[in-house]
């Protein structure tokens, strides 16, 4: 691996049907670098296995060009509506089907881990969520749209969680 080997390329994931972000860091030296990031989506008028389907090619082909070392899933939050809860749990297990496949770890994280990661507070709100991601990576404005942005933090949160267990490892 050479000089490469302290680097880590981090896939985040903010699974849904209609659209799953995504937002890939890497951590060189412990400084958190800028990938990517974007939104996987399918058309609203598709059936659900075809929909199911594009996820799988267009996840497998964002692994093929970026190769991450590790990738990081937020959880399934159960809302008011058990329709949307199901099929965003189908579009999650694609996405776990095609990690398992290019055998990359990975990680779950709930939302409020997410953001008492990014911010310090389980509860903190978007805007505040956007303007921490946009610190964190140095960005000149909030990645957008929201699910990117999402997924970017969920990737971040994962970089801090996997730092946090190389420093109890070390001492």
């Amino acid at each position: 691996m050479g000089s490469h080997s302290d680097a880590m390329r981090i896939l985040g994931l903010d699974p849904g049907t209609a659209t799953t972000g995504y937002g890939i860091v890497d951590v060189v030296d412990g400084q958190l670098r800028l990938v990517d990031y974007g939104v996987i989506e399918t058309p609203a008028g598709d059936p659900p296995e075809q929909r199911l389907q594009s996820i799988f090619h267009q996840i497998n082909a964002l692994i093929a060009v970026y190769r991450p070392d590790r990738a990081a899933v937020e959880q399934l939050f159960f809302g008011r509506n058990i329709t949307t809860a199901i099929a965003v749990g189908q579009a999650r297990g694609v996405l776990l089907l095609a990690l398992a496949d290019a055998n990359i770890a990975m990680s779950e994280y709930s939302p409020p881990k997410i953001k008492e990661a990014i911010t310090g507070y389980g509860k903190a709100g978007k805007a505040q969520m956007q303007l921490m991601v946009r610190h964190l990576l140095d960005l000149d404005e909030a990645p957008h749209p929201d699910d990117a942005a999402d997924a970017l933090a969920v990737a971040i949160t994962h970089a801090r969680y996997v730092a946090f267990e190389a420093a109890i490892d070390a001492s």
